[in-house]
């Protein structure tokens, strides 16, 4: 058979198959890979989306936890699954925002290997300084460190985090220099911040909230694009001094390339569908997230804007891939 008929008919063959697995999807157990151990904020979401998922397509979602390597492993694992509706995969601004900029080769592409299906929850963080620093604002700190150049210090917890990258981007945009003190973890980060040892720092609002209740912390400003339900005094950065400045961590779904589309648009469908279901909305909002739920192009666009805005910090920050 001449080269140009055998591959239409491979082509044919393909197409056909994965129609016939989408027709009767799902027939199994679905996996949800989750890049990071039990217990966090990001496998607390996948168990939300999972538990209602499981009723809505009447097949059980088991989450697997594949911590490591900043969500590389769980990342790769997916990416080399088979590509038929049974292995799904929660990305996040990790391993599809800011890992491809900080390491110079990754065990998967972050656009090439993957599926996106929509964008689950964005949760942007919130700008929090030791009482005894004398700002109370956005305007005010950037002032401040103007006239104290390499000065303040900021805590993250680690070098390449959200935490980390989030400052580098205040500094690119309002042209300040504000000094990384990384730490191993939320919580050592958080000790020396409570006790003035660092000056400032962004995280997730969950994580400061009792702090910031007992007035042992300040915060000044939230760093997405709107206010936050649960702090909605506090301003934004944008609104704050810094136009175009937004920061937020994000959670979607996706599978691995090539899954046929009619799984793809029927996931999409489902986790839409349960995105706007008040108790997971308020489940959340909880939990300092805001629920989204767009299209598979919509992310995909999403994750390419992520990529190149990421790898421009990363790269004005002078912080070289490992």
């Amino acid at each position: 058979m001449p080269k140009q008929p055998l591959a239409l008919a491979l082509a044919l063959m393909a197409a056909a198959a994965g129609g016939a697995c989408a027709q009767t999807w799902p027939a199994k157990p679905i996996r949800l890979i989750v890049p990071f151990p039990p217990g966090g904020g990001n496998d607390i979401l996948a168990r939300t989306v999972g538990r209602k998922l499981t009723e809505a397509v009447a097949q059980q979602v088991v989450i697997d936890n594949r911590g490591g390597a900043g969500g590389n492993i769980g990342a790769e694992t997916a990416a080399h699954a088979v590509a038929d509706g049974y292995t799904l995969f929660l990305g996040g601004i990790g391993s599809h925002g800011t890992n491809p900029g900080l390491q110079a080769k990754l065990p998967y592409d972050p656009v090439r290997d993957f599926a996106p299906i929509t964008l689950i929850a964005s949760a942007p963080l919130i700008v929090v300084v030791h009482p005894s620093l004398p700002v109370k604002s956005i305007a005010e700190l950037v002032q401040y460190a103007k006239a104290r150049p390499g000065q303040l210090n900021f805590a993250s917890s680690g070098g390449g985090s959200i935490a980390h990258l989030a400052p580098e981007m205040l500094n690119a945009m309002a042209h300040v220099k504000l000094t990384h003190v990384p730490y191993k973890g939320t919580a050592p980060a958080l000790v020396d911040l409570l006790s003035g040892q660092v000056q400032l720092m962004m995280n997730s609002a969950v994580s400061m909230l009792s702090q910031l209740r007992g007035g042992k912390l300040r915060a000044i400003a939230a760093t997405g694009a709107r206010r936050l339900a649960a702090l909605p005094e506090l301003p934004t950065v944008a609104e704050s001094g810094v136009p175009g400045y937004e920061v937020a961590s994000w959670y979607g779904l996706l599978a691995p390339a090539q899954t046929p589309r009619a799984i793809v648009d029927r996931l999409n469908r489902e986790v839409v569908a349960i995105l706007r279901q008040p108790e997971v909305r308020d489940r959340l909002a909880a939990d300092g997230a805001e629920a989204v739920g767009n299209s598979p192009e919509e992310f995909a666009a999403h994750i390419r804007r992520e990529l190149a805005r990421w790898a421009a910090v990363i790269k004005a920050a002078g912080i070289r891939p490992e």
